[in-house]
């Protein structure tokens, strides 16, 4: 039966307000999941039931939900935010739609991210800003692969708070056994995730359960509604503020001969007037003379604001730079490990040069060596190899200058950084720094340590390419001597034999690879109901 707006639904329909004093601060979200959980479903149903559609919009959900819903009519909430048209065909979420909404309590900004392995890199876009992640899990199907690919990325982007929404609970009769079952095999599966709270709870997106309030179809379930838990949860995020100063140099302001400052964003931390600070990496010191911003003066800014800090010397400090608390230096180094996710299409190639970007620096970089691969089923390391699409490794990236590092958990914007493709301009990877595993510029440089890596790199071709192929070449040369061969034939055959013989097993190699990746989407796809929802 046709949906018919009804008064109740109007009364939804409020425009945007300011925000009220005294709220709490912003909260960054993303809902993820394998396919068709229902992400985008569940963000409809938040911004219906926080009454964020207008008139006009819902008017015009109704008139969409006829000509593309899922739900014979009714009103399909994952409209809201699936815009593209080739979302709206295949009921799925392809791109990153961010929505922002706010409840009496709370402002919130969302990211609604795709399933589909495939758009893996979409998702993790939408995760690096994150503060807490929604999980979302169908009730008949459990943890997926994918499931588990998202929760490992989020994990590593940093985000240590998860709400676990059991979707779908309408179609298991709301039984509590069965979401008992999915919440013990999740918390065994993230024991080793470092998550700080997983916060899981029963909903019915489509019908409401347990989004603003709790349902009484669920009564053995005891704990917080979705959005109550998000208006109240404190995530790590809100004590940026506490961490040490950190002020990526974005620009440097000049407007006449009597003022130079230098404007950017307070990643982390707080500054006062007359602190002591030192730009890094050069490490000259001074003091805040001013705090300046567009409404005025200030006496402190703390993380998330956007100021102009002017010094009470004229140091050397630009675009790319960063001025920290004199007491509390960050790293630098030009070599340094870092877990990758693998973004491209095109498998990696150890040894080519890239473009870095690490907060508002850019410098070459190459990849010196991988380490291990992270098996996405078990969260356990894997033979090391190039990493292709949607894969995640250990590597040794080493820059052409001096970077300034953090760590991905205290501090996003020193602890992450891209790799650009030289030619294409393809991000091909999302790279998270590990200051534990970071060596200092001058041990990098230091010969004892490249000698000793050289000659490691060379006992292991020997051990695993030189040695083979010279095998087998020999035997293939002999075997054509017995045969009736020259000694000259033989010998050609033979090192024809030792040269193509690992082309032919990189190429097989290779084929194998795509093969298995091919075969994998292939499963994962077809564990969706093409419901859309």
């Amino acid at each position: 039966m046709a949906y018919a707006l009804a008064e109740k639904d109007l009364a939804h329909a409020a425009p945007l307000a300011a925000p009220r004093a005294g709220e709490k601060a912003l909260l960054r979200f993303i809902t993820c999941g394998s396919v068709d959980d229902g992400k985008s479903t569940l963000i409809g149903r938040m911004l219906y039931d926080s009454r964020m559609i207008a008139e006009d919009q819902l008017a015009a959900l109704d008139r969409d939900s006829k000509k593309f819903g899922t739900q014979n009519g009714a009103l399909d909430f994952a409209l809201l935010v699936d815009g593209l048209a080739a979302e709206r065909e295949q009921g799925i979420t392809i791109d990153v739609a961010y929505r922002y909404f706010r409840t009496d309590k709370r402002s919130f900004i969302v990211a609604d991210t795709p399933g589909h392995e495939q758009y893996t890199r979409n998702m993790a876009t939408g995760a690096s800003t994150a503060d807490l992640a929604i999980i979302l899990i169908d009730a008949r199907k459990g943890i997926l692969p994918q499931t588990r690919r998202h929760s490992f990325i989020v994990s590593m982007l940093g985000v240590r708070d998860v709400a676990l929404a059991i979707n779908k609970m309408d179609l298991v009769d709301y039984s509590e056994a069965r979401f008992n079952e999915i919440v013990a095999a999740y918390r065994d599966m993230a024991r080793d995730l470092n998550f700080r709270t997983i916060a899981p709870l029963p909903i019915s997106a489509l019908n409401g359960d347990n989004i603003a309030s709790l349902s009484e179809r669920t009564a053995w379930f005891q704990g917080e509604p979705l959005l109550p838990l998000l208006e109240n949860i404190e995530t790590a995020g809100d004590r940026s503020s506490e961490a040490s100063f950190r002020f990526p140099v974005q620009w440097v302001n000049r407007p006449d001969l009597n003022f130079r400052g230098f404007s950017g964003w307070v990643a982390s931390g707080a500054v006062h007037v007359g602190d002591e600070i030192a730009s890094m990496p050069s490490g000259k010191t001074s003091r805040v003379q001013r705090i300046v911003t567009a409404d005025g003066d200030l006496d402190l800014a703390v993380a998330g604001q956007s100021v102009t800090l002017t010094l009470a010397d004229e140091i050397d400090a630009s675009r790319g730079d960063v001025l920290v608390a004199a007491t509390q230096r960050p790293a630098v180094a030009t070599e340094i490990q870092a877990c990758l996710l693998w973004t491209a299409e095109t498998d990696m190639h150890p040894g080519a040069s890239y473009i870095v970007k690490l907060g508002a620096r850019v410098a070459n970089a190459t990849i010196a060596q991988v380490h291990h691969l992270v098996d996405i089923h078990t969260f356990e390391p894997a033979r090391a190899r190039p990493l292709g699409l949607n894969e995640i490794g250990l590597a040794t990236i080493r820059f052409d200058r001096p970077m300034i590092l953090g760590d991905y958990r205290d501090n996003r914007d020193l602890g992450g950084f891209i790799l650009i493709d030289r030619i294409t301009n393809e991000t091909v990877a999302f790279g998270l720094i590990d200051t534990s595993a970071a060596a200092s510029s001058d041990e990098a440089a230091a010969p004892p340590a490249t000698e000793t890596a050289n000659w490691t790199a060379l006992k292991r071709n020997l051990r695993t390419k030189l040695a083979p192929a010279a095998f087998s070449g020999s035997c293939v040369g002999l075997g054509a001597v017995v045969l009736g061969a020259s000694p000259a034939t033989g010998l050609l055959l033979g090192l024809a034999d030792a040269a193509l013989r690992p082309v032919a097993r990189n190429l097989l190699r290779d084929y194998r690879r795509f093969r298995a990746r091919r075969a994998r989407i292939g499963a994962e796809e077809s564990l969706s109901d093409g419901g859309g929802i």
